[in-house]
């Protein structure tokens, strides 16, 4: 690649453009009124489907409010049930450390349908079968799985002797954990937040099948108007489905910036 800069040259821009077209297209089918095949762009712009959106009561709204309200719950009970596995699975060693990461790696790589037809059973025998309840705890499991990945990396590389220096100097546990520990850790919460919000944030069939039709999230509500023929209000809330993981993607580019420099 490094001899040929022309081909660079000629990729960069059909990237480009593949990646900000199906964007682009959203764009234009949530402002698009009465636009039909084969016109080929629409004969006039509304933002209606935005100002609706916005209205009391829409629907679309409420599904984006309880998307959000599950997706930062998940992010949160991810970071705290994912840093002690994390922690314990990096204080392992030999095959005990890689049986622990493969139980952990186990709901992110099952079948969604599998995991959900298997929690179905859990959450109909508690009670929690299409409550918000429910649809959280199944989102909290692959959620806890991603974070705990991501701790146990953490922690393998973390430099425990500064935990060892405040125990010598007289601090109890909880003290090191949150006077120590937990700020020099603390862009990699935040990133474990991230991944856990972003876990919940796209999921559908935990949400389908847990949730029964009852709990609407912004996925769901997508899904729901495409088979309706709603287009526009489809694409506009498939506009606001990308907005968070754009946004996510650029604060993990910073962060990978940030380990490129202390990386050798």
């Amino acid at each position: 690649m490094s001899g040929a800069p022309w081909l660079r040259r000629l990729l960069f821009p059909l990237l480009l453009v593949s990646a900000l077209a199906p964007l682009g297209l959203l764009v234009l089918v949530s402002v698009g009124h009465e636009w039909f095949f084969p016109a080929l762009w629409p004969p006039a712009l509304q933002l209606d489907a935005w100002r609706t959106m916005f209205g009391a009561g829409d629907r679309l709204r409420g599904a984006l409010i309880t998307s959000f309200l599950l997706a930062i719950a998940t992010g949160g009970f991810g970071v705290l049930l994912g840093w002690p596995l994390g922690r314990a699975l990096a204080e392992l060693r030999g095959w005990p450390r890689r049986l622990g990461a493969a139980a952990a790696f186990l709901p992110v790589a099952l079948p969604p349908v599998g995991l959900a037809s298997g929690l179905q059973v859990s959450a109909l025998t508690l009670g929690l079968g299409g409550t918000f309840g429910g649809v959280l705890a199944s989102h909290v499991v692959p959620a806890a799985g991603y974070t705990a990945l991501y701790f146990l990396g953490v922690f393998t590389v973390f430099d425990h002797g500064i935990e060892h220096e405040a125990r010598t100097l007289g601090a109890r546990p909880v003290q090191v954990l949150w006077r120590v520990t937990v700020p020099s850790l603390l862009p990699q919460v935040r990133e474990a937040f991230v991944l856990g919000f972003l876990v919940s944030w796209a999921q559908v069939v935990l949400t389908l099948v847990i949730g029964g039709g009852v709990v609407r999230t912004l996925p769901i509500e997508v899904f729901a108007y495409l088979q309706a023929g709603q287009d526009r209000f489809a694409a506009t809330g498939a506009l606001l489905l990308i907005l968070p993981p754009v946004i996510a993607l650029g604060a993990l580019r910073l962060a990978v910036g940030r380990t490129a420099l202390v990386l050798p």
